[in-house]
């Protein structure tokens, strides 16, 4: 088995892309940056994060929190079916022309309520009501988001706002408690799928910091609050949906139908997959199958078994190119890839419309981290049997991992093709996950740090080493892989690596900053720039950006 060290897809090269402000000059076989923008100031790019957490705040009571970008009816917003919605809600209906509506029934986990039974009923999408203000990530993401927000709390942590950094993950307890688990996202849209499971991370974040509570009895007692909520939480990843087949591992997974609905603002999407697999038969993994741009009644019926109801979703009936539709299959995959958190990519095959088939490094590096930190809770709390439960989950995944996941001959962590039985070949970062885990042995580490060039360039390091044009690929650089990396990296003491690794992503978001005056939700890392052009998929660079606010600041904390 090797690891792909090709430039890119049939079709898709020269997706590298040349820097349009910088220019990369080779000096005594280092690399300094020409540029004709003004000069980097970290000092600035610091003074915009002190005052992004406010422009990025939101919260219930004001009407610009109650905006969606990505859908066009008007604002509506959701409270629990068993909760009074607050009196300052209540009045939003005045104030905001927002309407204030009490979800039909109690939902208990993910899939209790589905989008489309709003629908059935004339509601709209909406936002889901949280009572605590919380940091959306920017651009046309104007909710709160579950994995965005892990390094938005490092970040409001490390800028002393952590009142806003705890009110967030009280926040996730409220989802938990009534939407069922951490959502995507706050948005009735989301109801069905989690992001990466990044809970105990948070909640230990927030624990950890002495300013964040009054007295050591407040502080424990809502440890023992996250404690129960993250146990809920983690059943969610244990339902017989979310398991990888007989590996013992977890695999993501929507539990919706048919293509998403938020992607009815971008109504080429799907389309653009099908026109792409047309052209490329080899990469086409069955996802296609033959269906007209408006079928009738007998075929809409079989498209509904097959592909997806036509009559129900109108993002569904606009998913037809060239006289294909596509499968079932297709769209499981496409919505367990949006829980992943990366949109789209190459990683399980065509834009990952496999991504229900794997048992993923990432997802299974998060939950031992998960189960490891409940094991320390539960220890803190004096709940010596369940630390003992947490422990042994935690040494099965390990094991698993090890069975499935470490590939000897290959000397890094690998994705798993369960339903095929083999390993995944398509180097990713997040082979460094199991460092910032500590799944990692010490000699696998050493091996993982020795393929560190397959990643790094240099403005930081690429999510792969395939140019596929999605964003979730080479050349472009995210804060969250960046941060997990250069972190997992320090844990395992390779500090040079990850200072070095530190120094070069900080210094791609000071140039950006000093070009355009914003900080962007990811960047390429080859010309170390925000200059980002992707072929399919999110097109745009979205400012803001939280997370890459919050990574920043811990990145700068290296020393």
């Amino acid at each position: 088995m090797k690891l792909r060290l090709g430039t890119g897809l049939p079709g898709l090269s020269g997706c590298r892309l040349v820097g349009l402000a910088f220019v990369l000059v080779a000096i005594g076989g280092r690399v300094a940056w020409a540029q004709d923008a003004a000069a980097p100031d970290p000092a600035a790019t610091v003074g915009y994060i002190h005052k992004a957490w406010d422009e990025l705040s939101r919260s219930m009571t004001d009407c610009h929190s109650l905006k969606d970008v990505k859908v066009t009816s008007d604002p509506v917003l959701y409270v629990p079916a068993e909760l009074t919605a607050p009196e300052a809600v209540k009045g939003l209906t005045e104030s905001c022309g927002v309407k204030v509506v009490a979800l039909p029934k109690r939902i208990t986990q993910l899939g209790d309520l589905m989008p489309e039974e709003l629908a059935a009923d004339k509601m709209t999408p909406g936002l889901l009501y949280l009572p605590n203000k919380y940091v959306v990530p920017g651009g046309r993401f104007n909710e709160m988001y579950g994995w965005d927000s892990y390094f938005i709390v490092l970040g409001l942590i490390a800028d002393h706002r952590e009142e806003l950094a705890k009110g967030m993950v009280d926040n996730f307890f409220f989802e938990i408690e009534h939407y069922g688990a951490v959502l995507n996202a706050n948005r009735t849209y989301f109801l069905t799928r989690s992001q990466p499971p990044f809970l105990t991370s948070m909640i230990r974040a927030v624990y950890e910091d002495p300013a964040s509570f009054r007295d050591k009895a407040s502080r424990m007692a809502w440890l023992e609050t996250g404690y129960a909520r993250a146990t809920k939480d983690y059943e969610t990843w244990m339902r017989p949906e979310h398991q990888a087949g007989h590996t013992g591992l977890a695999r993501y997974y929507d539990f919706g139908e048919g293509p998403v609905p938020e992607m009815a603002d971008d109504s080429t999407y799907y389309p653009d997959v099908i026109r792409w697999l047309v052209a490329h038969p080899a990469e086409n993994h069955v996802f296609l199958l033959k269906g007209s741009a408006e079928p009738g009644t007998e075929e809409a019926a079989r498209l509904k078994k097959t592909s997806c109801d036509v009559t129900k979703s109108t993002v569904c009936a606009k998913a037809e190119a060239e006289g294909y539709r596509l499968t079932r299959d297709f769209y499981e995959g496409d919505r367990a890839m949006r829980e992943s958190g990366f949109d789209p990519s190459f990683r399980f095959e065509a834009f990952s419309g496999a991504t229900h088939h794997y048992a993923p490094i990432c997802l299974n590096s998060l939950l031992f981290r998960y189960e490891r930190d409940m094991e320390h809770f539960a220890h803190v709390l004096g709940k010596v049997d369940d630390a003992h439960v947490w422990g042994e989950r935690a040494k099965k995944r390990d094991v698993a991992m090890q069975r499935y996941l470490w590939s000897p001959k290959e000397g890094t962590f690998t994705d798993y093709d369960f339903m095929r039985a083999r390993s995944s070949t398509y180097a990713y970062v997040t082979s460094l996950y199991p460092l910032w885990a500590g799944v990692a042995t010490r000699e696998q580490a050493a091996q993982i740090e020795s393929k560190l060039k397959l990643f790094e360039r240099p403005g930081g390091l690429a999510m792969s080493n395939t140019a596929s044009g999605m964003q979730w690929d080479e050349p472009f650089g995210w804060a969250p892989t960046n941060w997990l990396a250069v972190a997992g990296l320090e844990a395992y003491q390779f500090k040079e690596d990850a200072k070095r690794i530190a120094a070069e992503f900080t210094g791609t978001i000071d140039r950006g900053f000093a070009k355009d005056a914003t900080i962007r939700e990811k960047y390429n890392v080859e010309t170390g720039t925000s200059d980002v052009k992707v072929l399919a998929g999110y097109k745009t660079n979205a400012v803001g950006f939280g997370w890459t606010n919050g990574v920043y600041l811990k990145l700068t904390e290296l020393k």
